[in-house]
Order: C-alpha cells, then structure tokens, then sequence
C-alpha cells in the first residue's frame, strides 16, 4: 500500500515578500531547512528563525530590511556561523539574513595596501590571494580558514598575531553600511585613515550586528615582512611559563605571537588529526614567533631564549624550517576543536586580563575548575592578556550543562576582578550579556543603549544582544543544551 505523498508546505506571506525581492530559490522556510540556522557556534541556547534570505548585493540588503521594517519583523544578519557568543542566534523568530553569498574580492590596491571585499569573504582567502605577491591580512583568527571578514568587523575579532599587529578593527578603512532604517551609507570610503570626525569606523567595528549590516569592506593588506623565526618552551610549572610571558615583553621585544597551552589542551591538540609531539607530563608551553626585519631577528630570539631559561625551562627550540613552524601552527589552531578528542562536550569562554595577573588569574580558575568538579583547558594569546578557559562537560549527564555555565560565568568574575574584560575578541552575544554587569554600571550601558537607539530605535536589529534586559541577572542559561564546539 502506498502512502499518500504529502503536500510540500507553502511559503507565508512573509515568506513571499522576501521572494518577491531576492528570488524564491533564495528563501528557506521549511523547519527543516531553518534547524541550521538555530545557533551559532555558541550552542548553548538556540531559537528558530522566522526564515532565511541569501542576499548577493548591498541592494538586495537595504530592500530587505525595509520590507521587515515595514512588517515590525526583527532580523539578524549572518556569516558563516563561527561566532562564539551566540550573535547570530535567533531569539524571538527573526528572519536572517545571510551574507554569505556576498564573497567577493572586489578590489586590490597593493600599491596603497588596501583591499576592497564583500562581507562574505573567507578571512584566510584574503591572504591567500595575495601571497604569492608578498602580501598578508594580519588578523587571524583561529577560525580563519571558515570565517569572514565581515563576522570579523563584527566580533572585532583578534587572532595569535594580534599582539604586536593588533585586532580587526586596527585594519579597517572603510566600511558600507546598510542602516536599520535601509538606508546605504559609506563611511571612510576612501580608505584614508584618521579622517576628521566622529570615529564611526571603530564604532561600527566590534558592535556586534546592532548598529547596521556591513556590505564592503575596505581593509589594509602588509607587507610579508622581511624575516621570520618561531619558537616553543616547554614548562614544568606554569606559574614559570606565566612570568617568562611578562619578561619577554619587559625586555622591549614585542612578540608577533605569545601563546600558552596548559597540560589539558595539550592531551587535546595531541590526541588530533595535528599532533606535534609534545611532551606529555609538562605543564605549560610557550610558542613565540618574531619576525621583522631579517638582520635582528636572530638576536630576538636568543634574548627570548634567555628569558626562558632565566625562567626554569625544561627545553626550548626553534622551528627549523617552515614546514615545521607551519605544523606547530596547525597543532595550536586546532586547540578548540581539539577538545572534541578529550569530552564529550566544552564551552570555551574569552576573557582579558593584566598579563601580570596571570599566575594568579590561571590559579583561581583552577579553584573554579575544583568547585564545579568540571576540567579547564586554557589556550590563550598569552602576550596582550586574552585568555580562552575551555570548561569540558558531558551534556548527557544530568547538571553538567548549568555547571559548566556557572563555571564560565565565573571564570569571567576573576577576569572583571583583576580589572580585565569579560570578552577579547569573541564577543558578547547573548552568552555574556548579563556578565556585562561586571564591568559596566547601569548608567555606563544605559549610555551605550542610547548610541544603539540612535541607529536601531525599533531594536529590530539583532534585538537582545550585547546588553543585558532590565533586571536581568547573572543566572545559568535556559533551554541548556550542548557545547559542542567549532
């Protein structure tokens, strides 16, 4: 007997409208199709968009908008989901509007070192274009080889390197913006940096998707400089490799990179498709990379190396080629998805400290890790104080989810206290809305508010992101349900 087939479900009238600007294979509405669309790579909570619009133009962009504006319709706009703080996360049936098919290198300038691209545009493609011309894009994220340079403007995302070239928002001069009410607006279009003026480049960069929806992007492209040496230290204790950190600095050598790993996200990164060889009962590692001007690199890293022994380390080395310094990279830039190998489950968190602090902030987080009887692994930019607690749990075991919560939440006091950030460059999302109030009174956000209004005053963008709903405060989040990581 034959089951009678059954009548695919019909697009709403919302639905329809958002066709009628943007094509019918370029809306998704069925459950189905939007159930990847419930999160982003924070996946502790999740929500169901209304629907999903692909756009191709900055054109398509603004009708879109004024169509939702027209319904009252809340809306987000979406990358390509790498975003750790649940930005991009629906929370009441918004439509999303995706800006992933906005991929474009639109213009190269080598002469003036700047490049023009879409929103969509992968972060590691942009260097990849440009190398074998002896050109980079600075900003690194350990996601880069995923995510775009538009989800960057947003996060103001950093990345290993930023240490001594700074975060995405030091590399950007210019952006186009689709304002909330439609409008198309260039700001900074001539790439001219310091221009006279509000600084709505820096605001615009790192506010999070609540503020407008970024078209173009204008950014600055370096030269590949002229040398280039990397190394890793191997610790005993960690407090020893925390103070190495302050040293190098203290010598005047600023570090393209200074990253740790402690003795947890090493099992991980060694139990990965990258694994290094590390050694498995050390405590702590160091990987330091300078690079500069050819003549003084070699005299950077034996000052470096001297800091290091001065600091009980058990063995340190140089990478001896590029094919060996490529691998140590690869080994740190799969840490977070590397703790799949060890858990079942992790949250990782981004918090920002005084480097100084770092024996005591790494000691208090193991206090934390003892309290929630929960494992952390710390991976961290070491040298500017960005530190990434990585709590692992079983979501299938009963409580673990609102332990590892609580765990983070807390993770980020210690940083609030020890007068640091609660977030470095993954945002703040809906994950540390209510952690907002650790740093920021009540008048200082409600002044922060007051600039959204001014762009956003239906709150129809991105609504509920970024800082916390009256009265809300610090709880473990609802509707727990994983944190597997990206």
């Amino acid at each position: 007997m034959f089951r009678k087939k059954q009548a695919k479900q019909k697009p709403d009238a919302i639905a329809q409208q958002l066709m009628a600007i943007v094509g019918d294979e370029n809306v998704l509405y069925l459950k189905g199709d939007l159930l990847a669309y419930e999160c982003d790579g924070y996946t502790m909570e999740r929500g169901m968009p209304r629907a999903v619009v692909f756009v191709k133009n900055s054109q398509h962009v603004s009708d879109v908008v004024q169509c939702l504006n027209k319904l009252a319709i809340p809306y987000i706009a979406r990358g390509a989901g790498t975003g750790l703080s649940g930005g991009a996360t629906p929370m009441g049936g918004e439509v999303i509007i995706s800006l992933v098919r906005m991929k474009r290198l639109l213009h190269l300038d080598l002469e003036n070192r700047k490049a023009v691209v879409e929103p969509g545009y992968i972060n590691l493609q942009l260097t990849q274009s440009i190398s074998d011309k002896g050109y980079y894009y600075a900003p690194d994220p350990s996601s880069q080889n995923a995510c775009t340079i538009g989800g960057n403007v947003a996060e103001n995302s950093g990345g290993a390197h930023c240490l001594k070239y700074g975060v995405t928002t030091n590399h950007i001069l210019g952006l186009e913006v689709v304002l909330p009410n439609g409008d198309i607006v260039d700001i900074g279009e001539s790439g001219v940096p310091d221009q006279p003026g509000y600084d709505l480049l820096g605001l615009l960069t790192g506010s999070e998707g609540t503020l407008g929806i970024v078209t173009k992007i204008t950014v600055n492209v370096l030269k590949n400089p002229e040398g280039k040496k990397t190394a890793l230290a191997y610790f005993d204790d960690i407090d020893d490799a925390s103070q190495a950190v302050s040293d190098i600095i203290a010598t005047g050598i600023i570090p393209a990179a200074l990253e740790m790993m402690d003795d947890i996200a090493i099992e991980g990164v060694e139990a990965s498709a990258y694994p290094v060889g590390h050694p498995q009962d050390i405590a702590a590692f160091l990987l330091i990379e300078v690079d500069g001007i050819a003549a003084g690199i070699d005299d950077q890293i034996d000052d470096i190396l001297t800091v290091c022994k001065r600091n009980y380390v058990r063995e340190v080395k140089v990478a001896q080629d590029e094919a060996e310094r490529s691998m140590w990279w690869a080994n740190r830039k799969m840490g977070f998805g590397a703790m799949g190998a060890i858990s079942p489950d992790y949250l990782v968190q981004d918090g920002v400290i005084p480097r100084t602090r770092l024996p005591e902030v790494l000691a208090r987080i193991n206090d934390i890790s003892r309290k929630y009887e929960l494992r952390i692994a710390n991976i961290f930019h070491a040298g500017d104080g960005n530190l990434h607690p990585l709590i692992l749990f079983d979501a299938s075991v009963p409580g673990e989810s609102e332990r590892a919560s609580k765990a983070g939440s807390d993770c980020l006091q210690v940083c609030a206290d020890v007068g640091g950030s609660i977030t470095g460059e993954h945002g703040v999302g809906i994950e540390k809305s209510a952690e907002m109030r650790f740093i920021f009174s009540d008048e200082e956000m409600a002044a922060q508010t007051d600039i959204r209004h001014v762009f956003n005053p239906d709150d129809l963008l991105n609504p509920g992101k970024l800082f916390p709903e009256p009265g809300r405060c610090v709880e473990v989040k609802q509707d727990v349900k994983t944190a597997a990581g990206v």
